[in-house]
């Protein structure tokens, strides 16, 4: 296993390099500044791009060419999970979150649609939180998964704390959408919570109950 020092000279190499090659001046330096502040790869590219230019002294160009590696980066992660089960392309659709959500400031609730054979038809923001939450409403939900045709959600939030262990309200929350959605023959598959360097799942750790 490497260390984190190994980890971090990888990490440093490899910004380097991307800012290098987007013609970034003084690229080891800044790189230096990004891991600082941000630590991983899918929290610099997760970074909006006021921090992103703060923390490289003021220099929009690092946010344009990080923010175009990372569009790239999404485009590729969410190819791959496109005409294939959301279960059986499960480390690439959570490589895709971890680079959309991980560096978040504030949390975001995502709905990933599925369709009957649990395929991806979209990946929409619900809803925008604050630092310290955001609301699950399941009527909102619920009718956009009717319009798509959906028969399926897999529920996606950010903690930004980087905690990803998920709340009493979190578990409360995605129990009533399930509670809601039975009647209309959808399921809620999951509720994946990321946080900056991990993540979690409400499924696996047997917390999708249905409200009483």
């Amino acid at each position: 296993m490497p260390t984190g020092e190994e980890e971090n000279e990888v990490l440093s190499l490899v910004l380097t390099n991307l800012l290098a090659s987007c013609g970034i001046e003084a690229a080891a330096e800044r790189s230096a500044a990004l891991i600082a502040e941000f630590h991983t790869l899918p929290a610099v590219l997760a970074a909006s791009p006021e921090a992103l230019t703060r923390v490289a002294g003021g220099d929009g160009a690092v946010a344009r060419c990080l923010g175009a590696v990372r569009a790239a980066m999404l485009h590729a992660l969410k190819a791959d999970t496109v005409g294939r089960s959301i279960f059986s392309s499960a480390d690439k659709l959570i490589g895709y979150l971890r680079v959309a959500l991980a560096g978040a400031t504030e949390e975001q609730l995502r709905v990933l649609f599925l369709n009957a054979r649990n395929e991806l038809l979209r990946d929409e923001l619900a809803f925008p939180g604050s630092a310290t939450g955001v609301a699950i409403r399941p009527r909102p939900i619920l009718k956009r998964a009717l319009e798509l045709g959906a028969t399926a959600i897999i529920l996606v939030h950010n903690h930004p704390s980087g905690d990803p262990t998920p709340s009493d309200e979190d578990v409360r929350a995605t129990s009533a959408l399930a509670a809601a959605a039975g009647p209309l023959e959808i399921v809620v598959h999951d509720h994946i919570i990321v946080g900056g360097r991990s993540w979690t799942s409400l499924a696996s750790n047997g917390l999708m109950r249905r409200a009483a």
